[in-house]
């Protein structure tokens, strides 16, 4: 592939000059998109592999979801909470029809929807569950990746997420992921809630020992404390189920959902729960202006409708069991591990392949989009609507550059 990166590097310039550098993006300038392609402004043509981080689960621009969005958005965007509007009780009967839970609690960004969660642990700890009041407690897990805000980046254990912006939130602590063992000695009647990500992503792709989520389950039943799944990443169809916990057959007594909720159109989350935790809640206790508008409700009910109409959940398990079988067959000694679960794939290296990064740099080049993460890992991550000469045509660029990066 070759361009002139004349158009390129001006809007590179642009982004330098006038933004924060919070970011180190890969150099490639994406102008528009449809389905699994992206194109820069230079016009080439790329596959991408990471799908805005499992946002765009069903495809760049989907016509359904963009159709739902032109409508609505000719109707009524925003009322705030301060009225009802005709798009958001048909969303909450939709999730509760899909997922069994009770209600439904509508935020905007991920982050939104954990600090909701953690909330909602609190108090119910407070409320319901009796723990005395300014000691709950939750825990939660080395590599962990939950958001943003101080409160969450207090609670990682990545020095960079956290240097500079103390101080932080007390009542967390922190184990290390996988291990039954940690959460039994942590355990005490002070803690309200567990809160894991039932596949870590950030962290690289990291799959616990299998029963790891049904011990965590079995123990919260015992000792009365709430078990807080965070699927915005690995939810709504990514690893081939529409939860990552639903491999293990458990059920959550919260669930966080957000990115895949909206199709890549609109920032929507929510957190799931049934009445025991909701009812902590009266009005004045928490919300969100943008939280449940007309506009996010319609492109959130469109999204689930085509995600579970077009079969994109099951397309994920199918495509993702080849695609993972394919990944480990590659041989070179730089590997150290590819593990995942549906279309949710980390290829980890060994230190001495010096980083990712230079990997996803020269997959660029050939025309696939992926990106590193935890500095030694690969991250796949395609719309679920990949097809199998797609994933044939990255496995082959794949191993085009383990061949060239000697």
């Amino acid at each position: 592939m070759t361009t002139t990166r004349t158009a390129t590097a001006d809007f590179i310039k642009l982004e330098e000059e006038y933004g924060a550098h919070n970011y180190h993006p890969l150099d490639v300038v994406i102008e528009k998109a449809q389905g699994v392609w992206v194109w820069d402004v230079e016009g080439n043509k790329y596959l991408d592999f990471l799908a805005a981080y499992s946002a765009v689960n069903q495809g760049h621009c989907h016509p359904r979801i963009r159709k739902a969005l032109v409508e609505q958005s000719e109707k009524v965007t925003l009322t705030s909470r301060a009225f009802r509007n005709d798009q958001l009780g048909a969303l909450y009967r939709q999730v509760v029809q899909l997922t069994g839970y009770k209600r439904m609690l509508p935020m905007n960004s991920g982050a939104e929807a954990v600090e909701t969660a953690i909330k909602a642990a609190r108090k119910w700890g407070y409320k319901v569950k009796g723990v005395p009041d300014g000691k709950a407690e939750i825990l939660v897990f080395r590599g962990n990746f939950h958001g943003r805000t101080t409160t969450i980046v207090g609670f990682s254990d990545d020095e960079q997420y956290r240097d500079g912006f103390g101080p932080f939130t007390p009542g967390f602590t922190l184990l290390p992921y996988g291990d039954l063992e940690a959460i039994h000695a942590a355990m005490n009647p002070n803690v309200v809630a567990i809160l894991v990500e039932p596949i870590q992503g950030e962290s690289g792709i990291v799959v616990p020992p299998a029963g790891y989520l049904r011990g965590i389950a079995e123990l919260c039943r015992k000792q009365r404390v709430l078990f807080v799944a965070d699927e915005i990443q690995s939810g709504l169809g990514r690893t081939g189920k529409l939860f990552a916990f639903q491999h293990e057959e458990v059920r959550p007594d919260v669930v966080i959902i957000g990115k895949a909720l909206a199709g890549g159109f609109y920032p929507v989350s929510a957190i799931l729960a049934d009445d025991e935790v909701m009812e902590v809640f009266n009005p004045g206790d928490h919300g969100s202006t943008f939280g449940g508008n007309p506009l996010a409700a319609a492109v959130a009910r469109e999204a689930l409708h085509v995600l579970l109409e077009e079969k994109m959940i099951e397309n994920s398990a199918e495509m993702g069991e080849w695609f993972l079988g394919r990944l480990r067959q590659i041989r070179d000694p730089r590997i150290h591990e590819v593990r995942g679960r549906g279309l949710w794939i980390g290829l980890e290296l060994k230190p001495a392949a010096r980083g990712a990064r230079r990997f996803c740099e020269a997959l660029m080049k050939k025309g696939l989009l992926c990106k590193e993460t935890h500095a030694n890992t690969i991250r796949f991550a395609p719309p679920l609507i990949i097809t199998r000469p797609d994933l044939e045509w990255a496995c082959e660029r794949v191993e085009q550059v383990f061949r060239e990066l000697s």
